[in-house]
């Protein structure tokens, strides 16, 4: 199936400039991140389905892949089991208007590099890219995580408990796993996420993995 490309992207063949594939079954979403990004430099090509990226990394490794998670047929989390199947090595940051930690864990598992939460901000998307561009560019600086240096200050009881958030589990489930109340949990949990600087539990989720990887 042949690529659907974003509206705009054909207005920058520049292949000097590092390439971003964006997925998404909306239109009007593909357009408005293929600006944000060839603002930055990037050129991009958008897809309007999870089948056709495929076929297209069979022939073309892209600096970075924006996916969006919930599309109809194909969802994005079928899409990477796909990429890490036939080994098709590209960094994917995944997005998501549904975000939650279930959905955080599993996507960073099967794969993904990066977990944006929709409506989309602009500076944690180019962030995003950024960092998976630094990966594929020999030469170029690493982009640092900021919040890296948080996790450092973290208390022991704070780390087993970003350690359940990470495993997916929920308040209850990890209050009885660390003998406290769920409620301390929510205590702990409002304090790491001050101190990571996450603005909610599916950016607290990727947070911790990304470090984990080190990443």
């Amino acid at each position: 199936m042949p690529a659907a490309p974003a509206a705009n992207a054909g207005r920058y063949p520049a292949p000097s400039r590092p390439d971003v594939y964006v997925v998404d079954d909306d239109a009007a979403v593909r357009d408005a991140l293929s600006l944000m990004l060839t603002a930055e430099g990037y050129a991009v090509t958008g897809f309007a389905d999870g089948a056709s990226l495929v076929e297209a990394l069979r022939g073309h490794r892209p600096r970075c892949v924006l996916l969006d998670v919930n599309m109809p047929g194909r969802s994005g989390l079928d899409v990477l089991r796909a990429i890490r199947e036939e080994h098709l090595d590209a960094p994917v940051c995944v997005m998501s208007g549904q975000a939650d930690i279930p959905m955080a864990v599993d996507a960073m598992r099967h794969g993904a590099r990066d977990f944006i939460e929709k409506p989309v901000d602009a500076d944690r998307l180019v962030f995003a890219v950024r960092s998976a561009v630094a990966e594929r560019l020999p030469g170029q600086a690493p982009v640092i995580n900021p919040a890296s240096e948080g996790v450092g200050q973290l208390t022991p009881r704070e780390r087993d408990v970003l350690g359940q958030i990470a495993a997916g589990a929920s308040n209850k489930e990890a209050g009885r796993n660390l003998g406290i109340s769920p409620r301390t949990v929510e205590v702990h949990r409002a304090r790491i996420m001050e101190k990571l600087g996450a603005r909610n539990a599916a950016d607290l989720v990727r947070i911790v993995l990304t470090d984990r990887r080190g990443g």
